[in-house]
């Protein structure tokens, strides 16, 4: 199966496709631009949601539920936000489809039944949410007020790609109200920190958290914070964002609460969201040209057995001892799949689970049976082991920890070798051009010089580092004085 794969050099995207279609994570549908996600690539996504979830209930956040469709006077109170979203908007005109007297078994829109009021299909949820909020904050005792939503959301977007970019996808969405300034501004940063968490401790991608420069901030925002990973091809990933909203959408939707001293208070807001745009993530992270490699905190099937028999004696006499230790993992909590199929041989199934980023596969034969042994194989390093049967639970139980932590730092070795100093604009331009990569380079912070870089070598600022030191240096572009370097590359 995974000879088929396209290689990574070849053609990365190629390949990217392939590889998605192919190891059964998702495919194109019949709407276009939007996706079918499958079992398996949903599985991904319910681990990431699952882990998220409690992340974000341990933060103190509960999750809601807001209607899809937004009416466009709503959308349109936040003038930012709508200006910033109105071109990816799906918009509702109408309520009801009719037979078409002139061509029988047709269907078109019955013209009388046109909305009073057009509604979007939410392309971000803020509007809908701040409009509620109005009538669930009065008083300080309201706050803060921390809810999160499960939900989808549709961009109307022109060049789509599985899991990267569609029209219609999964995430979750953020949204907050807090008394004071302070306080939101600590809460954006606190789950930029939990998205960066949950990258690197399960999903073994490293990220660098930043701000984002004005011009690449969402759309009503006067803050947003970000984790940025880097790709295998060179290319950045904005992986999640997380925004501080001032006070524009309680402003906009009238929302305020009575303080303490009796005065009247706009409240300060939040908004941060992830989506199913880390799987696109996860794969290009870690993935080779025989197919997915998965994070063994995030792979749906953590271990695969194989049993290779003839026959019903030897397939039976496998099973006795292999159901001893399924069990054992599975008290682990380790999930396991005791591939029984007889409609495959053993080589097959093997190519299935590399293709498919299965991180721990065991085979177990007739001679390993007589001689208590069992082969295991990573699917990082494709190496093979033969180990006892007495300790293959604990071999494996440490075996998976050795595998995420080797993903993450191989992930690491892989950004430090392709994030470049650079001083002038020729080196910037070349390091784009034949590297890849993130460039930290020294800017003049004005949009002018930001737009007139993106235009010559169609690289971005990712985001000006967190923990970006001060240093004096001039800007790689025109010259003028700078006090600290920020991330450029390509992106998604």
């Amino acid at each position: 199966m995974s000879k088929n794969l396209t290689s990574r050099t070849e053609d990365y995207s190629k390949w990217y496709n392939e590889l998605v279609v192919k190891a059964d994570l998702a495919e194109n549908s019949a709407v276009r631009g939007c996706m079918v996600i499958k079992p398996y690539g949903f599985a991904i996504w319910e681990k990431m949601q699952a882990e998220l979830d409690r992340m974000f209930k341990e933060t103190g956040h509960e999750n809601a539920y807001f209607p899809l469709f937004v009416p466009k006077s709503l959308f349109e109170a936040e003038e930012k936000n709508a200006e910033g979203f109105a071109k990816e908007c799906a918009v509702v005109t109408h309520y009801r489809l009719q037979n078409d007297p002139d061509n029988e078994g047709k269907l078109r829109v019955d013209p009388e039944a046109k909305l009073e009021e057009e509604l979007v299909v939410r392309p971000t949820s803020e509007a809908i949410i701040w409009n509620t909020y109005k009538g669930w904050i009065q008083s300080y005792r309201d706050l803060p007020l921390l809810i999160n939503q499960w939900a989808n959301v549709v961009r109307w977007e022109m060049r789509t790609r599985l899991f990267l970019r569609t029209a219609e996808f999964l995430w979750q969405e953020g949204h907050t109200a807090h008394a004071t300034k302070k306080e939101a501004i600590v809460e954006s940063i606190q789950m930029q920190e939990v998205y960066a968490e949950f990258a690197e401790k399960f999903m073994a991608m490293p990220v660098i958290k930043g701000a984002k420069s004005e011009s690449e901030r969402f759309a009503g925002a006067e803050e947003t914070f970000t984790i940025e990973a880097l790709m295998q091809d060179g290319k950045a990933l904005q992986a999640g964002t997380s925004h501080f909203l001032g006070q524009n959408f309680a402003k906009a939707f009238d929302v305020k609460y009575t303080s303490k001293e009796g005065k009247q208070e706009y409240v300060w807001a939040t908004s941060w969201g992830v989506s199913t745009r880390l799987i696109g993530g996860l794969i290009m992270t870690h993935s080779d040209d025989k197919g997915l490699v998965l994070p063994p905190k995030l792979a749906p099937i953590q271990v695969a057995i194989v049993p290779i028999y003839k026959g019903e004696e030897q397939l039976e006499a496998i099973s006795n001892k292999m159901d001893i230790i399924v069990k054992k993992l599975r008290k682990k909590g380790i999930s396991v799949k005791f591939d029984t199929r007889d409609t495959f041989r053993p080589g097959a199934k093997f190519a299935e689970y590399e293709l498919k980023g299965v991180p721990v596969r065991i085979a177990i034969g007739n001679r390993d049976l007589e001689n208590g042994t069992l082969e295991i194989a990573r699917r990082d390093t494709l190496e093979k082991q033969t180990v006892t049967q007495d300790e293959a639970v604990s071999f494996v139980e440490n075996l998976l920890e050795e595998i995420q932590e080797s993903l993450f730092n191989k992930a690491i070795d892989y950004r430090k070798e392709h994030t470049t100093e650079v001083s002038t604009f020729d080196e910037f331009k070349d390091v784009i051009k034949n590297k890849g990569g993130f460039v930290s380079a020294h800017w003049d912070g004005t949009e002018e010089t930001e737009d007139k870089i993106k235009e010559l070598t169609k690289a971005t600022i990712r985001c000006i580092p967190m923990d970006a030191k001060e240093e004096e240096g001039k800007c790689v572009f025109t010259g003028k004085t700078s006090s600290r370097r920020v991330l450029f590359a390509k992106a998604y």
